[in-house]
């Protein structure tokens, strides 16, 4: 009867292929364009066979791997931990530069620096610092299991813990984590929800190893079911122990929602990472491979000399880089929140968070309007010969498409509106 058992294994890139990378980056880079210098070395590792790796669609443990290699895991975290201490406008264009050579990577990265912050948002200070300690000093990478679109998970309590089931159809780098970020809502109340970090590895957390979508093909993004899986109180993010309930401090202050505009920050920086990509990618392409129309009437010698490709491309050139300067000033507005506020939650009001929210709102129109024209144009600059599938130059497009649609760019654009005619806040929202 046993040899009749069929055990599944899931396909995976093998580690070793990035250990040398462990030994060469023995240490942390030492100011803001250390790090950025850090990511642009990153990106060219996985710049040499990103094409061929998103096409074998397997599980990122080798990926991964090279990020903890790096230390961009630990961009963020305090350096009495081991952390790079950097402010968020510095983890954005690490994550920006990766996603330039692999969205997927650049993706996992930032989702990874959300959820191990987590607890410095919502969490107590105890928390924190407790949470920064363990994730740093273990160099662990973080998923999440959190999707708001699908229903929270369900927690029941008692005395000594709380527990989670249910299923989630996003778990955005939860395969290859070391840790999981798990939310969900105390059955009956829905109201009362719970943040809290859970050790990945464990009985009761199945996933579905089913993510197959059109790109961002390796971030493995796909489900998960949860079964039972409990975590004592001293770990709800933001509650407290003794009570069993929300921490009063916590109460009616806006600080914990500043995750919501730092996730969709993230977002924003690998979508103008994989827009950057592709332009740079095309323009290799063309400079070493497109040829000139022979055609038009006044025809020349090489593709650099055409009129309409210098045109598109400079004005590919001059969008992106009006992209960029909007994105890095949502970065520096994060910064000065999170520095203003870090050790005073309570002083943040509705209107300074609004105003931060907005700049991202309009970040995330720019670039996406931009991004989209840009991975699919590129194709008009470098000849039917680039739509090869060995070239790889449509999955910028195809990652771009694919998280663009994680929310509807259009109520960002209605929001925009309401804040420009009416001068209203947005309401804080999971996607808002």
């Amino acid at each position: 009867m046993g040899d009749n058992i069929q055990v599944q294994i899931h396909p995976a890139t093998d580690p070793a292929a990035y250990q040398e990378y462990e030994s060469k980056w023995t240490t942390l880079p030492a100011d803001a364009e250390g790090w950025v210098q850090r990511a642009r070395d990153v990106a060219s590792v996985l710049a040499a066979d990103a094409a061929a790796r998103e096409k074998a669609n397997k599980s990122p443990r080798a990926e991964i791997a090279l990020l903890k290699h790096s230390g961009l895991l630990k961009v963020l975290g305090p350096k009495k931990y081991g952390g790079g201490e950097q402010p968020w406008s510095v983890a954005y264009k690490t994550i920006r530069e990766v996603a330039k050579a692999d969205g997927s990577i650049g993706m996992l990265l930032g989702y990874h620096l959300l959820w191990s912050t987590t607890a410095n948002v919502v969490g107590s200070a105890e928390q924190a610092d407790r949470y920064q300690k363990l994730i740093i000093e273990n160099n662990y990478f973080i998923g999440g299991a959190v999707n708001p679109r699908d229903n929270d998970l369900k927690i029941t309590v008692s005395d000594d813990k709380f527990t989670y089931n249910g299923f989630k159809n996003f778990t955005t780098g939860g395969v290859v984590s070391d840790l999981l970020v798990l939310e969900g809502a105390i059955d009956g109340k829905p109201e009362e929800h719970i943040f809290a970090f859970v050790p990945t590895n464990q009985p009761g957390i199945a996933f579905s190893h089913n993510w197959d979508n059109v790109g961002l093909r390796i971030t493995e993004s796909g489900s998960v079911k949860i079964e039972n899986i409990s975590a004592p109180w001293a770990d709800a993010l933001g509650w407290d122990a003794a009570t069993k309930k929300p921490d009063p401090a916590w109460l009616g202050i806006q600080f914990g929602s500043l995750l919501l505009p730092t996730i969709q920050l993230v977002f924003i920086n690998f979508y103008l990472g994989i827009s950057q990509g592709a332009l740079d990618f095309a323009k290799a392409y063309t400079v070493k491979n497109t040829r000139a129309w022979p055609f038009g009437g006044e025809n020349k010698e090489a593709a650099t000399d055409e009129f309409y490709i210098l045109s598109t491309y400079g004005n590919f050139f001059a969008h992106l880089r009006a992209a960029e300067t909007l994105v890095d000033r949502a970065g520096d507005e994060a910064d000065k929140l999170y520095g203003k506020y870090g050790n005073d939650r309570a002083g943040l009001t509705a209107e300074e968070r609004g105003e931060w929210a907005e700049w991202v709102a309009s970040a995330k129109v720019v670039t996406t309007d931009t991004g989209l024209k840009v991975t699919v144009g590129v194709f008009e600059v470098t000849g039917s010969r680039a739509t090869a599938s060995k070239v790889g130059l449509d999955r910028f497009w195809r990652d771009l498409r694919t998280h663009t649609l994680h929310d509807p760019v259009s109520y960002k654009n209605r929001e925009l509106g309401r804040y420009l005619l009416l001068g209203e806040h947005p309401v804080p929202t999971w996607y808002t």
